[in-house]
């Protein structure tokens, strides 16, 4: 191995070790979701597209962008982006064959992302509020209904193995949907749905079932239905652990034992040893927030919203869920990387004596420490959580009084927003908080 090959695999392995958008991308993302300065937003994402998004971060660019564009009222470019997501998303999930063996020997980084469940749902939550906050009720029930089809399939396939195998708010929107649309059947089998997935909700992320049945509408009135969205999105950091090398072995003699990397893993297991590898996990992480809260007022009514949603929550324990399989593929990979730079070393000491040798094994141990990030990627432009506060309201135009709480418990002067109220109808409303 020449010295321009070995740069040359360093500089390709560095590269592919990159791990989604940076943390100061998100940084200035937040700042702007603070600010309210979706356009500003917009532009960031827009203009980081290939410097921040690689080409298997496709589906994370546009539902970054579809969230912004959501928050800052442009509801159907935001459908646009969601609707980009999915058929990615589809096609990603209809593709027969997988990258195999090749990518577990680099990072799971280098697949294409595809989304955590619960953000799979999310999607279809927003496309479905976008219809919504437009008026689009017949729109809005058909994301429901793959909503459902979705968590249907999910309950499936993951059986009690994780937490996440329904979502409540996703239910509990599509009941109101079905409402509003007329469909009294499919209204009640999602509210019975909403009821069960609450009460998973309760005893895993510790929010309670709100209340659903506001009693008949008068018959001048209409319903405000608010939505506020607080919080920044949950992130991932990457942070490097020491593994001893028993360990390692162990995760390697687990992983699978197909032709390709058989003959790293029987040098391994032939008694190639070291004291400790470092491995890189991915840690959940959640900045705080100050407003945590809000009630509102409607001709006189007022109402405190309730959490409906905890994503940040829901993250957190999905990652929990598995860290077991991203522990063990993690130290398998680091041990067979491990196993590769001594094995370079060795050819390469053979073919070209003691020297060369040892700048083999030492620059392919460099550059598998480098491409060893753990994956970080999620959708960053999300809230942490989501509330709701139904009111009951006079038909004809009206305004919604928000007022802001903190973590303390005070409230904070708000904003105003005006909406038209229908008699017998639903009107639907959201704001978004970042700060």
């Amino acid at each position: 191995m020449s010295i321009r090959e070995i740069r040359a695999a360093a500089a390709a392995l560095a590269i592919l070790g990159c791990a989604g958008p940076s943390q100061q991308h998100k940084a200035s993302l937040n700042y702007l979701l603070a600010s309210r300065d979706w356009a500003g937003a917009t532009r960031q994402l827009q203009e980081s597209k290939d410097t921040e998004y690689a080409s298997r971060d496709a589906v994370l660019y546009w539902l970054d962008v579809a969230a912004v564009l959501h928050d800052g009222g442009n509801f159907k470019e935001s459908d646009q982006a969601l609707d980009e997501a999915e058929q990615r998303l589809e096609a990603l999930y209809t593709q027969s064959i997988s990258k195999g063996a090749g990518t577990f020997f680099l990072n799971d980084t280098t697949d294409d992302y595809r989304g955590e469940p619960h953000e799979r749902s999310l999607l279809h939550i927003l496309r479905a509020l976008n219809y919504a906050y437009a008026g689009r009720t017949e729109e809005a029930v058909v994301e429901s209904r793959k909503v459902s089809a979705f968590l249907a399939e999910l309950g499936s396939a993951v059986g009690s193995n994780y937490a996440y195998r329904d979502d409540a708010f996703a239910q509990y929107l599509s009941a109101l949907l079905f409402e509003d649309a007329g469909r009294r059947d499919d209204a009640r089998v999602s509210y019975q749905a909403a009821h069960g997935a609450y009460a998973a909700y309760a005893s895993r992320y510790g929010t309670p079932e709100p209340p659903y049945d506001l009693g008949a509408m008068g018959r001048d009135e209409g319903e405000v239905v608010f939505l506020h969205y607080v919080g920044v999105a949950p992130r991932k950091a990457s942070e490097a652990v020491q593994v001893a090398w028993n360990d390692a072995l162990i995760a390697v003699q687990t992983t699978g034992s197909d032709d390709e990397n058989a003959q790293v893993k029987n040098a391994i297991t032939a008694g190639l040893s070291a004291n400790a590898i470092t491995v890189a996990l991915p840690q959940h992480v959640q900045d705080p927030f100050v407003i945590v809260g809000s009630e509102v007022e409607v001709a006189g009514r007022r109402a405190q919203t309730l959490l409906v949603e905890d994503i940040s929550a829901i993250a957190k324990k999905a990652l929990e869920d598995r860290m077991g399989t991203i522990r063990s593929r993690a130290i398998a990979r680091a041990a067979i990387k491990f196993a590769l730079a001594k094995l370079a070393e060795e050819e390469t000491t053979k073919q070209a004596g003691q020297a060369w040798g040892f700048l083999a094994g030492l620059t392919a141990r460099a550059a598998g420490a480098a491409l060893e990030v753990a994956d970080t990627r999620c959708w960053s432009t999300i809230p942490a959580q989501i509330r709701m506060a139904r009111v009951r309201a006079p038909a004809g135009r009206q305004t919604v009084a928000v007022r802001y709480s903190s973590r303390a418990g005070d409230f904070t002067n708000g904003e105003a927003l005006t909406v038209e109220v229908k008699p017998g109808r639903r009107t639907y409303v959201h704001v978004r908080t970042a700060m």
